[in-house]
């Protein structure tokens, strides 16, 4: 069982020890440190946030905790009920919140659930606040306020209907070329809030939807990850009902994935890629991803004429790089797509609709638009945390093994190779170093990754 607290959010498995897990007390201590947070920065007056949840089992448990602690810390409440994540986010700047919680362990299995922390203008908090937040709640002896001071439920809303109208009336959306095409869709959103939101987004822009995984009962069908191994069943369906292509989302729908008409997978990777390459089509600007999305963005980028800049992993940190360089479209390789126009945030929503209109403009299957881009390919390794694994003596030696090659230690190291790269990284959701690797074929990317885990655990002695 697993407690993590790091840059994104408080995040654990349901059940067992105070301290250990996210237990009601650990909901109720860090709810509290987060509203005391947000007071703070408005003294004088009653703050108010949103509360957003997607459909994981333990959601219904979690969400009355937090909206009770908000209350009995004095903060009034919007209920969001079932919400993305990126619909969240967009309700706290529609709301003219002070902040919101997503309840959400996103790509995690049914056992995790977590509390995402936004600020004001819906994103996530800094490193720097969220710091805050985790010293608040290690303090003992906070006094809550009088019956008379705690807040109050302001409203019980569903923005679900709004969030797909803003993502229609974008100028980058053209409802019309999509309607046009009439597309024959595979959904697979896992059984949460996807299965919401995006079969009738779907719908709006013509497409004949055909529904896979679309009940929100948390009962996830699969690992709820993105990745290949965890598609097979759209990729059979794709096939077999003769789609146009297969979409799939996690469970609060902040990541996006495509599969290709063949069932073939367009690689979540290249999610990103395709969405940028057509907004760089219609306006010159910057791109932004993280460090260990593929150099395949970087490619498109300078193609387009633009420049392209990478920043350590978290969202929170694309956002900001993303405003340090004016950059048009950014996000990260695991099918998170960050469109400034709509919010700043990763948006699944956007990234579909953005997505199938580039291709009905283009008048491409999906397979040949895939043929279109740099050829690369990423393998995703991990090793588990142990007593015996010291991370940052493993990073050191990693930097000064490699000081001949180009090292970035922004978020972890990061080292390029001419035609390859390798990253290494502590994560920040799970108790596990990342072995992140990308090339131009799977054989070598994979061969360096397996050189790397080898190293790690010379290093180690395991």
């Amino acid at each position: 069982m697993t407690l993590i607290k790091s840059i994104s959010g408080i995040r654990g498995t349901i059940g067992g020890a105070q301290g250990d897990n996210l237990t009601p007390i650990d909901v109720v201590r860090f709810t509290t440190a987060y509203a005391r947070l947000i007071a703070s920065r408005n003294a004088g007056r009653r703050i108010k946030i949103v509360v957003g949840r997607d459909a994981r089992l333990s959601g219904p448990m979690v969400a009355p905790l937090v909206e009770g602690t908000l209350l009995a810390a004095g903060a009034d409440v919007i209920d969001a009920g079932l919400c993305t994540t990126p619909g969240t986010e967009m309700a706290v700047i529609a709301e003219e919140a002070d902040g919101g919680i997503i309840i959400t362990a996103s790509h995690n299995p049914r056992q995790w659930n977590a509390l995402k922390l936004l600020d004001a203008n819906g994103e996530f908090l800094s490193d720097a606040e969220g710091r805050q937040v985790l010293a608040l709640a290690e303090e003992c002896g906070y006094d809550y306020p009088a019956v008379d001071a705690i807040g109050r439920v302001l409203k019980r809303f569903d923005f679900n209907d709004e969030h797909i109208r803003r993502v229609l009336a974008l100028p980058a959306v053209d409802v019309e070329a999509v309607r046009r095409r009439r597309f024959r869709v595979v959904i697979d959103a896992v059984n949460s809030v996807g299965g919401v939101v995006m079969p009738k987004l779907l719908r709006e822009l013509g497409c004949e939807v055909i529904e896979l995984n679309c009940e929100p009962t948390g009962e996830f069908a699969h690992n709820p990850e993105p990745l290949p191994e965890n598609l097979t069943a759209i990729s059979e369906a794709v096939v077999r009902e003769k789609a146009d292509l297969g979409i799939v989302v996690d469970p609060d729908v902040d990541r996006l994935a495509f599969v290709s008409e063949d069932g073939s997978m367009f690689v979540e990777e290249y999610t990103l890629v395709a969405v940028a390459d057509y907004i760089l089509s219609r306006r010159a600007g910057n791109t932004v991803s993280n460090l260990s999305s593929s150099r395949a963005l970087r490619d498109v980028t300078e193609r387009r004429g633009g420049r392209y800049e990478a920043s350590a992993v978290g969202e929170v940190n694309v956002v900001r790089t993303m405003k340090e360089t004016g950059a048009v479209i950014g996000g990260e390789g695991n099918g998170g797509v960050i469109y400034p126009e709509l919010h700043y945030g990763r948006d699944a929503l956007v990234g579909t609709a953005l997505f199938l209109t580039y291709l009905a403009e283009k008048g491409t299957t999906m397979t040949e638009l895939r043929k279109s881009y740099p050829a690369y390919y990423a393998s995703k390794n991990k090793i588990e945390l142990t007593p015996a694994i010291d991370v940052d003596k493993v990073l050191l030696e990693m930097k000064h093994r490699y000081a001949a090659e180009r090292v970035t230690d922004i978020d972890g190291v990061k080292i390029d190779f001419p035609t390859s790269w390798v990253h290494l990284r502590k994560s920040n959701t799970e108790p596990i170093v990342r072995v992140y690797t990308e090339a131009r074929t799977m054989a070598e990317a994979e061969a360096l990754a397996q050189r790397f885990i080898a190293e790690i655990r010379e290093i180690c002695q395991l």
